[in-house]
């Protein structure tokens, strides 16, 4: 199913004629942590990527996203300096998830959030 799928859809991974495309015409440069592979045209130097999985530009890391974009000339590996050891690695938005954020005083908590400390003043148009 996979090689007939990827012969008529193109929004879960590559497709035939990308494939083919990429084969012929693109030098491979790299890969990243993701294993989306990054391809270069042999002639007029455009660039591009084949995903790993689902096509979301927002699964391409920033430093290949800068090559992408022609800001950087060499791959990234080469061009870039090591990232700091603070950095932590990047994470998906969470949103609509059972893993988002959620304040104390939300609806999927119980709906209680803490009384307020006295200090509050609600605003009234007529005392403006």
């Amino acid at each position: 199913m996979g090689v007939f799928k990827n012969m008529f859809t193109w929004w879960e991974g590559a497709s035939l004629g990308t494939a083919l495309f990429s084969w012929r015409h693109g030098q491979r440069v790299g890969s990243d942590s993701l294993g989306n592979v990054y391809f270069q045209a042999k002639k007029d130097g455009r660039r591009w990527v084949i995903y790993n999985g689902s096509n979301d530009s927002s699964r391409v890391p920033p430093e290949w996203f800068s090559w992408l974009h022609h800001q950087i000339e060499a791959v990234p590996d080469e061009a870039l300096p090591p990232p700091p050891k603070f950095l932590r690695d990047a994470t998906p938005n969470l949103t609509g998830t059972s893993q988002a954020y959620r304040p104390s005083g939300a609806m999927e908590r119980g709906g209680k959030r803490q009384a307020a400390s006295g200090d509050y003043e609600a605003w009234t148009p007529d005392r403006a």
